[in-house]
């Protein structure tokens, strides 16, 4: 049995380094969806099926967003029970959250299946990628349940101190995947449509296989599924509603730069594609640490010792600082490889080269945000986290964004995601220092 760490005791840096590993791993595998998914659907089918992948691929992280964000709100309720000890706690709250994350699943399912051609066209889908999108989008709806079902397993894990475990899961859904996906793309001849189909099988298989092999082995307190009682869902839905919103914010401002991205044609969206699978990858570290930061500093906030939740995020801010600096330095040297392994569109490299190259110097201005918000969020205070992204995204990167494309053309989409990524860090940091989030009270008293 892989172990859970309690936070509350012991050398934080330590605890942070192998604790956030597992989930770098872990995030690591989970990205490679999409990443074989790209490398397959480019090099098989061409530069127009990877830009309807890119597109409607920001269309299923934009649905799937408040649920994400229910499960950042997991881990912090979770992670507070753990860190006061609660077992009944623990088991109480997991199965509200089991209740509310199926029938949200369910519902997002259906809706999306029926909404996911308007969806693309409002978002200005070129016409030689709008089937294909189309077709992409309704196979990731339909298995949207699984996504959920073993995503949400994972957080449960973390919240407990188990790091290690996820990785298993999510391996086994890779590795299927990466042999499912040019059998059906290409000896079934079914396109896009395959990749995406050999993805919602891969995540099925996952869900099933994290699903039991955590209840026979007794790692987290599951129990059969009941009606919850009216607290343990206005707690939920406290943290959870805006936690929700905090991802859909996050989520929309992306699908709203990516309608800036689709006004340049093809070339610069198959570009902006390939560079965004390789954007998910370098973003892991940052995005890790900071949600063992959430962690981490969760369980101190249960156990009321603050003093240990501002070294964590001490050792976060500048741990993170430190890895991203080295990855923009590697970035900037190996860009025009990594396009490359996408597509071979000569237009299309340029521009997603060009973009990678200018917007690593801003990457560890962006991992400021990933530590910082996630100590904030491990107190509840769910809804000020929200006002940042709103800033972050609404009153930032997309104006910055669609204002400098304007004046300086394609060239002004890098400039204007990286400039938000600095005044935004600025902002979280004030907040941190400043805000009164401090004063947020643990779940569950």
């Amino acid at each position: 049995m892989a172990k859970q760490y309690d936070f509350t005791e012991g050398p934080l840096g330590k605890q942070l380094v192998f604790y956030s590993a597992p989930i770098i791993l872990t995030n690591l595998l989970q990205v490679s969806y999409q990443f074989i998914d790209s490398l397959w659907v480019g090099n098989l089918i061409g530069a127009d099926a990877l830009g309807a992948v890119a597109i409607s691929g920001t269309v299923v992280f934009t649905v799937l967003s408040f649920v994400i964000g229910l499960n950042n709100a997991a881990l912090t309720i979770l992670s507070q029970q753990k860190g006061k000890g609660s077992e009944a706690g623990l088991r109480k709250y997991l199965n509200a959250f089991v209740v509310l994350l199926g029938i949200m699943s369910v519902v997002l399912s259906v809706a999306g299946f029926f909404l996911a051609k308007p969806i693309l066209t409002l978002l200005g889908t070129p016409d030689s990628m709008i089937e294909m999108a189309t077709s992409y989008l309704r196979v990731n709806f339909f298995g949207i349940v699984f996504l959920f079902g073993y995503n949400f397993i994972n957080t449960v894990l973390r919240s407990v101190g188990d790091s290690k475990t996820p990785i298993y899961f999510v391996l086994t859904a890779v590795l299927l995947n990466t042999v499912l996906d040019p059998i059906f793309i290409a000896v079934f001849g079914w396109g896009v449509q395959g990749a995406a189909i050999a993805t919602i099988v891969s995540q099925g298989v996952a869900f099933a296989t994290g699903a039991i092999y955590t209840m026979r082995k007794k790692l987290i307190p599951f129990s059969k599924p009941y009606i919850p009682a009216k607290r343990e869902v206005l707690d939920i839905l406290k943290l959870g509603i805006p936690a929700g919103l905090q991802m859909s914010v996050v989520s929309a401002g992306v699908m709203a730069i990516m309608s800036v991205v689709a006004s340049f044609g093809p070339a610069v969206v198959a570009g902006y594609g390939a560079a965004q699978r390789l954007d998910s990858l370098i973003m892991l570290p940052a995005q890790a640490i900071g949600m063992a930061v959430n962690s981490m500093a969760g369980q101190n906030i249960g156990a009321g010792k603050w003093d240990r939740v501002h070294k964590i995020t001490l050792i976060g801010f500048f741990f993170n600082l430190a890895i991203m600096f080295v990855i923009a330095g590697l970035i900037v040297a190996f860009a025009n490889r990594g396009i490359r392994l996408f597509i071979s569109d000569a237009d299309a490299v340029r521009f997603g080269a060009d973009y990678l190259k200018t917007i690593a110097f801003f990457y560890p201005f962006l991992s400021i945000n990933f530590v910082l918000n996630g100590a904030v969020r491990a107190s509840g205070a769910m809804f000020q986290v929200l006002v940042l992204n709103i800033i972050s995204f609404w009153v930032l990167r997309y104006p910055v964004t669609y204002f400098l494309s304007g004046i300086m053309g394609e060239k002004g989409i890098a400039y204007g995601i990286g400039i938000s990524f600095v005044i935004s860090s600025v902002i979280a940091f004030l907040y941190y220092r400043y805000g009164k989030w401090k004063q947020a009270e643990a779940i569950g008293e």
